[in-house]
């Protein structure tokens, strides 16, 4: 006898209890305690909360930390952070300045100390960074009235004397320019004149100023050998202040002269004594660096013999790798170079046996660390008149060159293995604008300080007008000299002949061409020891080049017929 199928009543009714009993288990095991490795190792840090009353921050991926949110009496919402540790540290009753901290909860810093709020009016958001660093300011004086927009800082007569200042810095990166922030420049500017004319100082004469920030404070403003501890988003710096006090006494931005060399209608040379709080700086030296070709070994040479000749004392220091050769180096030496042996530094972004392969070795500038600042010169420039007056000014000071791009080919740097060391670290995430060093540094050092361009002057003629070259050539030729160095830009002297400028004979370096730079370049190597000149002779491969330049220029007909000169150049023979 067959067995009647069960109802569809009773099947729906035993999916039930199955269901029913899937529920209960998977209830059982969500609401159970993990045993995982990550809630074992930090189970208080989980917080459960909705996105407006919580924030997860997780730090390389070990541990996750809360960061809550809580409203005050006036209903606004307050972030509270784990205090740094170097806090407990620090005294109680402590006076404690703070700077854009408004919306941080406090409480923590209101157990070590009396809290002071400082107030400032916030930099206009229409100020963009390019009005404090224009491409070009008129540095002769020829019209009058201020050049330089304010940045507002805070009644500095307001306030007492505090223990510590705590400011707040936004950051932006990795947006496109996110240093180049009027803002986040206003609050370092705050810090730091709050650190001056504010900040309680120690027996070394240092102040303690704390920074909450996911980006690294301004190097230029506080370098890196002056950060005591850093701790998550929290940096604790102890600033010199006479240091400190010296960088605030420059411009803002290189929207006026750092160094206003000369007076008005006049070559009148700068008194020194109008640099306010500057400091006695006695480890000094002139440096220049070449690596992986001997090409420039000539330049050097005739720039030590040009520096040695304004008079100068101080150590003139080369930096060198093994591509050049036992007797280059020592030939180098008798110019007066102190030889450092380096291992070159290749730029990531560059392309396999490209100019620019190498040139981020000019970073071991940073590290010589026996002097206390280092006036860098290209080997492409030759110096006119003594410049050891660039040791009073603080990293980084240069010359305009686009924008608000300073040139490299001189600069006052202060060396630090901790900011080689930064450098290092960099050189994969920064693109350089011209894929060289120069671009590089640019992105790293953004507050500079402009010297003139005399300091610096550029053999070039972009205008290519009558006025321009008038004016530039005239300098040039100065003597008594008027310029302090001329820059080399194009091809160099010495792979020229001496009779002319070799840039005349090829259309796009034309904008580089002066036969009175050139004269000038020639007249200081003739003044060298004839041992000397001799490393400044042409190759033969370089011999072949400047034939065929000729040739070029006189089938195109240019109109100078520089390639026309009948060459005397004793160099030109086998």
């Amino acid at each position: 006898m067959m067995k009647s199928p069960p109802s569809k009543a009773l099947i729906i009714r035993v999916n039930l209890i199955f269901i029913a009993f899937f529920l209960v288990v998977y209830a059982t095991l969500l609401l159970r305690p993990s045993s995982s490795a990550y809630h074992d190792q930090n189970a208080a840090a989980v917080v459960r909360c909705s996105l407006r009353e919580c924030h997860h921050k997780t730090d390389k991926g070990l541990k996750v930390k809360a960061v809550l949110e809580k409203s005050d009496s006036n209903g606004r919402n307050l972030t509270k952070r784990e205090k740094p540790s170097f806090l407990n540290g620090m005294r109680r009753g402590m006076k404690i300045g703070m700077v854009n901290m408004e919306d941080e909860d406090l409480s923590e810093w209101e157990m070590q100390g009396k809290i002071m709020h400082i107030s400032y009016d916030r930099v206009s958001e229409l100020l963009e960074w390019k009005d404090l660093y224009p491409e070009w300011i008129d540095e002769e004086e020829e019209i009058d009235g201020p050049s330089c927009p304010e940045i507002p800082m805070p009644r500095l007569q307001d306030y007492g004397y505090m223990d510590v200042i705590v400011v707040k810095l936004g950051c932006k990166w990795p947006e496109e320019g996110w240093a180049r922030d009027p803002l986040r420049l206003q609050l370092h500017l705050i810090a730091a004149n709050m650190g001056v004319g504010r900040g309680r100082r120690d027996r070394k004469g240092r102040t303690k100023i704390v920074f909450l920030s996911k980006c690294r404070p301004m190097l230029e403003l506080f370098p890196c050998r002056e950060l005591i501890k850093q701790e998550g988003d929290w940096w604790l710096f102890k600033p010199d202040v006479v240091s400190l006090d010296h960088k605030l006494s420059l411009p803002v931005g290189s929207c006026n002269l750092a160094l206003p060399l000369w007076g008005k209608g006049n070559d009148e040379f700068y008194d020194v004594s109008k640099i306010k709080h500057s400091t006695e700086t006695t480890r000094v030296a002139y440096a220049t660096v070449l690596h992986s070709t001997d090409s420039y070994v000539c330049g050097a040479i005739t720039l030590a013999h040009s520096l040695l000749k304004t008079g100068t004392k101080h150590d003139l220091i080369l930096l060198i790798d093994s591509s050049i050769s036992l007797t280059k180096r020592n030939a180098l030496a008798s110019a007066g170079w102190k030889i450092r042996m380096i291992k070159r530094i290749r730029n990531p972004k560059a392309e396999k046996d490209s100019y620019n392969e190498y040139n981020y070795s000019k970073f071991r500038l940073w590290q010589l660390t026996d002097y206390d600042k280092i006036i860098f010169i290209d080997s492409d420039i030759i110096v006119l008149r003594n410049m050891d007056i660039l040791f009073y000014f603080p990293q980084m000071t240069a010359t305009g060159n686009d924008g608000s791009i300073f040139n490299s080919g001189i600069m006052v740097i202060e060396p630090s293995n901790c900011t080689f060391k930064i450098l290092m670290q960099r050189t994969k995430e920064i693109v350089s604008y011209n894929g060289g060093d120069q671009g590089f540094l640019n992105e790293v050092f953004v507050w500079w300080h402009r010297l003139p361009r005399r300091v610096n002057f550029l053999k070039n003629f972009w205008s290519n007008n009558t006025v321009e070259t008038s004016l530039k050539n005239q300098l040039f030729g100065s003597d008594p000299a008027k310029v302090f160095a001329i820059h080399y830009l194009g091809l160099k002297p010495w792979l020229c002949y001496r009779d002319y400028d070799c840039n005349w004979d090829i259309g796009d370096q034309r904008v580089y061409a002066s036969d009175v730079a050139h004269s000038r370049w020639w007249k200081v190597h003739d003044s060298m020891d004839e041992g000397l000149q001799k490393y400044c002779t042409l190759s033969a491969k370089r011999k072949i080049e400047l034939l065929w330049d000729r040739k070029l220029a006189g089938k195109m007909g240019l109109q100078d017929e520089h390639w026309k000169i009948n060459v005397t150049d004793p160099r030109r023979l086998p």
